[in-house]
C-alpha cells in the first residue's frame, strides 16, 4: 500500500504537511506510540500514528523524528489535541529527515486510521497470495509454458521491494532478475554448500540464501533461494511468504524433473537397455524416441556416490553438471549412467570443472565418474562399459570429486569393454573357478599369489617378498595353479589369458 493510497481514503482526510516527493513509499503496517524513541519497536515500512504525549519541548521532536527514520518509518501521522495542531519544531524535523508529515483530522480516530490501514493491506495481501497461487496453479498445469519462476519472482518483488533469485549449487542461475547479486551465483552456491546451519546470511554481501527442500534433498542435490536482506530481521510476514516460494520453487522443480515425465521414462528404458547388451538394431530407434540424433557422435559417463548422496539425488546432480544439451541418464543398480550428444575434445575436463564446485556440500560423500571415448550410437554398448571400468578407476583415487577419462585407461580395458558379458563370464571362469574352488577348500590364496606373481613379470624372487614366503613356496603354489588349470606360466600367452581373468574379476 502506497502513501498516497492512504491520503486518497475519503474517510480519513489525512493533509500532507511535509514530503510530498514521497508519497511512492510503500506501507507495510501502522503503529500508535506515545514513546519518545520508539525505534527498537519498529521494523521499517510503518505508518506511525502519535499523538504527541512525548513531547514535553522542541528538542524532543528532533529525537522522534531521527528515531522514526533510523527504523525506516514510511510516514508520521500526527495530531495534538490538546494543542489543536501540530508543533512547528516537529515538522522541521521531520523534513530534515525527509519523514512524510501527515495531519489527522481532530475529529478522525486513530483507531479509524488503524482499521482502514489493516483492512486494506488484508485485502491487498489476501490479493496477492491469490494470484500467486493462480498463476502456480497456472505454471503447474503448463498453461503459462515459458513463463516459468521468474513471473512468481517478479511478483515477490512488487510486493515486498525484495530481488530474489533461484539458483543451483553449481552457481547457475535458474530465475531471478538481471543483474544477479553483485557478491556472484558462485559465492552464493558456495555459502549455501557450506553454511551451518540455513538459512544463512551473508555478511557484507546484503544477501541471506534460503534452500528449497532442505527436509528432503542433499544441499548439492537442491536448488536455493537468495533474497536481499537479512533474514534475521525480516518480519513474521515475510519470512512466510519467503516459506511460500521456497514450496512454489519445489513444486516448480519436480514439474521440471523428468523422472515422472514420459521423457524420463524413455531415457531410463534406454539405459536399462543399453546395460542389457542389447543389439544397435534395437537401441537406435529408442535414441530417437529420447530426442536424441542417431547420428551424432555420443560420450558415455558412468557416476557413483559414497556417503549419504543416494542414486537419485546423484542422478540429478549429474544431469545438472553434464555439459551441452540435457543428457539422458538412467540408473543401473546403483550407477548413474549418462549418454550425452558430444562433439567436445575434453568432456571429462569440462565434467570435472563443473562439479568441483559441488565439492564443500559433499558432506562425507565422494562422487566418481568415468567417462568414455566418443563414438557412434552403434557402439554405445561398448562406450557404457568404457565408462563403467573408467568409473572404477577413479573410485580408488582421493579427493570428493575423481574423474578418469577413458585417455587414461590401458588397451587391454578398451578391448574388454567391447567383448559380450556371456563371453567375459565365461572366459573368467574356465580360467579361475578352478583356483577360486582350491582356495576356498585348502585356504592357500592361490589367486592372490597368480596375481602377484603376474605383477612383477613372472619374477619368483619378488613375487616371495611381496607375499612374504619362501620362493620353494611360491614355485609350489604356482605348479598347483598350472595344474589346476592346464595352463603353462612360463608361456607368454598363458600369462596374458591370466592377466585378462583377473582383470575381468
Amino acid at each position: 500500500m502506497k502513501l498516497r493510497t492512504l491520503l486518497a481514503m475519503a474517510d480519513l482526510r489525512l493533509e500532507t504537511i511535509t514530503g510530498e516527493d514521497e508519497l511512492d513509499r510503500t506501507i507495510r503496517w501502522v503503529v500508535t506510540t506515545d514513546l519518545l524513541d520508539p525505534g527498537r519497536y519498529l521494523r521499517g515500512r510503518e505508518l506511525v500514528l502519535t499523538g504527541l504525549v512525548w513531547r514535553s519541548g522542541p528538542a524532543d521532536s528532533e529525537v522522534f523524528a531521527r528515531a522514526l527514520a533510523g527504523a525506516g518509518v514510511s510516514a508520521l501521522a500526527a495530531w495534538d489535541l490538546a494543542a489543536g495542531a501540530v508543533p512547528d519544531d516537529l515538522v522541521e524535523a521531520c523534513r530534515r529527515h525527509r519523514l512524510p508529515l501527515f495531519k489527522v483530522p481532530p475529529d478522525v480516530a486513530f483507531a479509524t486510521v488503524t482499521e482502514h490501514v489493516v483492512r486494506h493491506l488484508s485485502t491487498a495481501r489476501a490479493a496477492d497470495l491469490s494470484a500467486v497461487l493462480d498463476r502456480h496453479r497456472r505454471l503447474v498445469a503448463g498453461v503459462t509454458e515459458g513463463a516459468g519462476l521468474d513471473a512468481v519472482l517478479e511478483l515477490v518483488g512488487r510486493d515486498l521491494g525484495m530481488r530474489c533469485w533461484v539458483l543451483t549449487p553449481a552457481g547457475r542461475v535458474v530465475a531471478g532478475p538481471h543483474p544477479p547479486p553483485a557478491r556472484g551465483p558462485a559465492a552464493l552456491a558456495r555459502a549455501f554448500l557450506t553454511a551451518p546451519r540455513l538459512p544463512h546470511h551473508l555478511a557484507g554481501a546484503g544477501v541471506s540464501v534460503l534452500p528449497v527442500a532442505e527436509d528432503t534433498a542433499s544441499r548439492v542435490a537442491d536448488w536455493f533461494i537468495a533474497c536481499e536482506g537479512d533474514w534475521a530481521d525480516w518480519p513474521a510476514e515475510r519470512r512466510a511468504l519467503t516459506g511460500e516460494l521456497a514450496a512454489i520453487v519445489a513444486l516448480e522443480r519436480a514439474r521440471l524433473d523428468d523422472r515422472l515425465s514420459v521423457e524420463g521414462r524413455l531415457a531410463r528404458e534406454l539405459v536399462r537397455l543399453i546395460g542389457s547388451g542389447a543389439p544397435p538394431g534395437e537401441i537406435i530407434p529408442r535414441l530417437e524416441l529420447t530426442g536424441l540424433d542417431p547420428g551424432a557422435p555420443f560420450t558415455a559417463v558412468a557416476a557413483t556416490a559414497s556417503g549419504p548422496l543416494r542414486p537419485g539425488e546423484l542422478r540429478t546432480v549429474l544431469a545438472e553438471a553434464l555439459p551441452g544439451p540435457r543428457p539422458v541418464v538412467g540408473l543401473l543398480d546403483e550407477e548413474a549412467i549418462a549418454i550425452l550428444p558430444t562433439g567436445g575434445d575434453d568432456v571429462a575436463g569440462e565434467i570435472r570443472r563443473a562439479l568441483s564446485p559441488l565439492a564443500p556440500g559433499l558432506d562425507g560423500s565422494a562422487l566418481a565418474l568415468g567417462v568414455s571415448d566418443v563414438v557412434a550410437a552403434g557402439e554405445l554398448r561398448g562406450a557404457v562399459e568404457e565408462a563403467r571400468y573408467a568409473r572404477r578407476l577413479a573410485a580408488g583415487r582421493d579427493g570428493p570429486v575423481r574423474v578418469v577419462g577413458h585417455d587414461e585407461l590401458a588397451t587391454h580395458v578398451l578391448l574388454l569393454a567391447s567383448v559380450p558379458d556371456d563371453i567375459r563370464h565365461m572366459f573368467k571362469v574356465r580360467l579361475l573357478d578352478p583356483l577360486r574352488g582350491y582356495d576356498e577348500v585348502h585356504r592357500i590364496d592361490l589367486i592372490r599369489t597368480l596375481e602377484t606373481f603376474l605383477q612383477h613379470s613372472g619374477s619368483w624372487t619378488r613375487c616371495a617378498e611381496q607375499l612374504h614366503l619362501h620362493v620353494n613356496s611360491v614355485r609350489y603354489r604356482i605348479q598347483r595353479v598350472e595344474e589346476l588349470t592346464g595352463r603353462d606360466l612360463s608361456r607368454l600367452e598363458d600369462r596374458v589369458d591370466f592377466f585378462l581373468a583377473l582383470r575381468l574379476g
